[in-house]
Protein backbone atom coordinates (compact mmCIF):
# COMPACT_ATOMS: atom_id res chain seq x y z
CA UNK A 1 0.00 0.00 0.00
CA UNK A 2 1.30 3.44 -0.91
CA UNK A 3 0.13 6.31 1.29
CA UNK A 4 2.25 8.75 -0.70
CA UNK A 5 2.34 8.32 -4.48
CA UNK A 6 5.66 8.88 -6.18
CA UNK A 7 6.04 10.46 -9.59
CA UNK A 8 8.62 7.77 -10.43
CA UNK A 9 7.66 4.74 -12.48
CA UNK A 10 7.29 1.50 -10.54
CA UNK A 11 10.58 0.16 -11.92
CA UNK A 12 12.46 3.36 -11.11
CA UNK A 13 10.87 3.52 -7.67
CA UNK A 14 11.99 -0.04 -6.93
CA UNK A 15 15.59 0.80 -7.84
CA UNK A 16 15.61 3.99 -5.80
CA UNK A 17 13.82 2.40 -2.85
CA UNK A 18 16.44 -0.36 -2.68
CA UNK A 19 19.25 2.21 -2.82
CA UNK A 20 17.72 4.37 -0.10
CA UNK A 21 16.89 1.42 2.14
CA UNK A 22 20.42 0.06 1.79
CA UNK A 23 21.88 3.47 2.59
CA UNK A 24 19.61 3.80 5.62
CA UNK A 25 20.65 0.44 7.02
CA UNK A 26 24.36 1.13 6.52
CA UNK A 27 24.13 4.58 8.09
CA UNK A 28 22.18 3.35 11.11
CA UNK A 29 24.70 0.57 11.62
CA UNK A 30 27.66 2.92 11.12
CA UNK A 31 26.30 5.10 13.92
CA UNK A 32 25.91 2.05 16.17
CA UNK A 33 29.40 0.72 15.45
CA UNK A 34 30.92 4.16 16.01
CA UNK A 35 29.06 4.57 19.31
CA UNK A 36 30.09 1.09 20.50
CA UNK A 37 33.73 1.84 19.71
CA UNK A 38 33.33 5.31 21.31
CA UNK A 39 32.28 3.74 24.61
CA UNK A 40 35.13 1.24 24.65
CA UNK A 41 38.17 2.99 23.16
CA UNK A 42 41.29 3.13 25.34
CA UNK A 43 44.86 4.22 24.82
CA UNK A 44 47.06 7.29 24.55
CA UNK A 45 44.87 8.81 21.83
CA UNK A 46 41.66 8.09 23.73
CA UNK A 47 40.39 11.67 23.83
CA UNK A 48 40.93 12.57 20.18
CA UNK A 49 39.52 9.27 18.89
CA UNK A 50 36.63 9.40 21.38
CA UNK A 51 35.64 12.88 20.18
CA UNK A 52 36.10 11.98 16.52
CA UNK A 53 33.77 9.01 16.99
CA UNK A 54 31.06 11.33 18.34
CA UNK A 55 31.32 13.32 15.13
CA UNK A 56 30.80 10.14 13.10
CA UNK A 57 27.74 9.21 15.14
CA UNK A 58 26.22 12.66 14.63
CA UNK A 59 26.91 12.64 10.88
CA UNK A 60 25.58 9.10 10.39
CA UNK A 61 22.41 9.88 12.33
CA UNK A 62 21.83 13.11 10.41
CA UNK A 63 22.29 11.38 7.07
CA UNK A 64 20.15 8.39 8.05
CA UNK A 65 17.29 10.80 8.78
CA UNK A 66 17.76 12.52 5.42
CA UNK A 67 17.70 9.17 3.59
CA UNK A 68 14.67 7.92 5.51
CA UNK A 69 12.75 11.11 4.82
CA UNK A 70 13.63 10.91 1.11
CA UNK A 71 12.23 7.38 1.02
CA UNK A 72 9.06 8.56 2.76
CA UNK A 73 8.78 11.44 0.30
CA UNK A 74 8.75 8.90 -2.53
CA UNK A 75 6.09 6.78 -0.80
CA UNK A 76 8.46 4.10 0.44
CA UNK A 77 8.33 3.29 4.16
CA UNK A 78 11.91 3.30 5.55
CA UNK A 79 12.90 0.38 7.77
CA UNK A 80 15.51 1.11 10.42
CA UNK A 81 14.48 -1.64 12.84
CA UNK A 82 17.28 -3.46 14.64
CA UNK A 83 16.53 -6.79 12.97
CA UNK A 84 16.58 -5.19 9.51
CA UNK A 85 19.85 -3.41 10.22
CA UNK A 86 21.44 -6.56 11.64
CA UNK A 87 20.43 -8.70 8.69
CA UNK A 88 21.36 -6.40 5.83
CA UNK A 89 24.11 -3.98 6.86
CA UNK A 90 27.47 -4.05 5.12
CA UNK A 91 29.31 -2.27 7.92
CA UNK A 92 30.75 -5.24 9.78
CA UNK A 93 30.97 -5.81 13.51
CA UNK A 94 32.45 -3.72 16.27
CA UNK A 95 34.92 -5.59 18.45
CA UNK A 96 33.74 -6.68 21.88
CA UNK A 97 35.20 -5.19 25.05
CA UNK A 98 37.92 -2.58 25.36
CA UNK A 99 39.39 -1.45 22.06
CA UNK A 100 42.89 -0.01 21.74
CA UNK A 101 42.88 3.35 19.99
CA UNK A 102 44.76 2.04 16.92
CA UNK A 103 42.29 -0.86 16.62
CA UNK A 104 39.38 1.54 17.02
CA UNK A 105 40.70 3.63 14.15
CA UNK A 106 41.23 0.52 12.02
CA UNK A 107 37.66 -0.61 12.74
CA UNK A 108 36.29 2.73 11.54
CA UNK A 109 38.51 2.80 8.45
CA UNK A 110 37.15 -0.63 7.48
CA UNK A 111 33.56 0.36 8.26
CA UNK A 112 33.82 3.54 6.20
CA UNK A 113 35.43 1.64 3.34
CA UNK A 114 32.55 -0.85 3.24
CA UNK A 115 29.84 1.81 3.45
CA UNK A 116 31.48 4.04 0.84
CA UNK A 117 31.80 1.18 -1.65
CA UNK A 118 28.10 0.40 -1.26
CA UNK A 119 27.14 4.08 -1.42
CA UNK A 120 29.02 4.51 -4.70
CA UNK A 121 27.02 1.59 -6.15
CA UNK A 122 23.83 3.34 -5.04
CA UNK A 123 24.97 6.61 -6.58
CA UNK A 124 25.42 4.82 -9.91
CA UNK A 125 22.11 2.96 -9.61
CA UNK A 126 20.06 6.11 -8.97
CA UNK A 127 21.61 8.28 -11.72
CA UNK A 128 18.88 7.73 -14.29
CA UNK A 129 15.83 6.81 -12.21
CA UNK A 130 16.08 9.68 -9.70
CA UNK A 131 18.80 12.35 -9.86
CA UNK A 132 17.35 13.96 -6.72
CA UNK A 133 18.02 10.84 -4.62
CA UNK A 134 21.34 10.46 -6.39
CA UNK A 135 22.30 13.99 -5.35
CA UNK A 136 21.52 13.17 -1.72
CA UNK A 137 23.61 10.00 -1.92
CA UNK A 138 26.49 11.88 -3.57
CA UNK A 139 26.55 14.41 -0.73
CA UNK A 140 26.46 11.69 1.90
CA UNK A 141 29.24 9.78 0.14
CA UNK A 142 31.42 12.88 0.01
CA UNK A 143 30.91 13.41 3.73
CA UNK A 144 31.70 9.77 4.53
CA UNK A 145 34.84 9.94 2.38
CA UNK A 146 36.01 12.97 4.36
CA UNK A 147 35.64 11.08 7.63
CA UNK A 148 37.27 8.01 6.09
CA UNK A 149 40.29 10.14 5.16
CA UNK A 150 40.49 11.59 8.68
CA UNK A 151 40.48 8.15 10.29
CA UNK A 152 43.05 6.83 7.82
CA UNK A 153 45.31 9.76 8.73
CA UNK A 154 45.03 8.79 12.42
CA UNK A 155 47.07 5.65 11.85
CA UNK A 156 49.23 7.13 9.07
Amino acid sequence: MYVVKSSLSDADLKTVAEALQGALVDLVDLSLVAKQVHWNVVGPRFRSVHLQLDEVVDVARLHSDTVAERASTLGVPPDGRAATVASSSGVGHAPEGWIKDADAVRTLVEAFGAVIARMRERVAATADPDPVSQDILIGITADLEKHHWMFQAENG
